[in-house]
Parts: structure tokens; sequence; C-alpha cells
């Protein structure tokens, strides 16, 4: 009997903050006053490449802060902004 494969592909969320505050010039240290957090959070957070396990309202409260903190152009921030659906 041959072995089954599993071609079903996996998939995962990527998680783009680093990408979102270079190209809306959001410091870490903005951003950790913003969320009264420690700038070491926010670096934590920058260098996920997967979603972090975080909760909505914090998800919620980062989104608000980046939108407030933006340069002037780039509209608001959303989820999709931050976060890509990628099949392995």
């Amino acid at each position: 009997m041959a072995p089954v494969s599993n071609s079903r592909k996996n998939s995962i969320v990527r998680w783009k903050l680093r990408e979102v505050m270079a190209r809306r010039r959001i410091t870490n240290k903005a951003l950790a006053i913003e969320l009264d957090v420690h700038p070491t959070s926010i670096s934590r957070l920058k260098t996920q490449d997967v979603l972090p396990e975080i909760g909505g309202e914090v998800l919620g409260r980062l989104i608000d802060s980046i939108n407030k903190l933006s340069v002037e152009g780039f509209g608001h921030c959303t989820l999709e902004e931050l976060t890509e659906l990628v099949s392995e």
C-alpha cells in the first residue's frame, strides 16, 4: 500500500508591524508611549514574523495608536495592513 501524501497546505498569518511602522515613520518609543508600555515590548512585537498571540482589545489599541501617530497621507491603518494570510 502506497503512503498517503498530505497535499494540504498550511496557512499562517504574517505579522507586518515592522513594515507598517517603517512606512508610517513611527518609532518604537512613540508607539510605546502611546500604548503605555516599555519600548522593548514594541521591539518584541516588531520582530515577530507570525501574528503574535495578542487579544482583540490590544490589537485595536495598537491600530488606533498607529493611526494617531502616522504622518499625513497614509490613511487609516487596518487589520489587513498589519496582517497577511500566507499559504505554505
